[in-house]
């Protein structure tokens, strides 16, 4: 089981043109680009939006948590 040599890919999209038709792959080219590009765009959102939010959750190591001046005055 190795990996698909030339007429193996030949065949294959030989075997499309003939399925699908020359006018229609271009179409189906077109949706599956406009799907991959809503997936990266989906994809980047999550990743800036779980970013943001473990930077806004935990502390900066640079910040100390505030104290209550009253009670140490007490």
């Amino acid at each position: 089981m190795g990996s698909l040599g030339g007429w193996e890919i030949f065949l294959i999209v030989l075997a499309v043109l003939v399925l699908f038709g020359a006018k229609k792959i271009p179409e189906m080219m077109r949706g599956m680009g406009q799907g991959v590009k809503e997936f990266k765009k989906a994809a980047r959102e999550i990743s800036e939006e779980t970013e943001i939010s473990s930077t806004s959750s935990s502390p900066k190591p640079s910040e100390e948590p505030a104290t209550d001046d009253s009670a140490k005055s007490a």
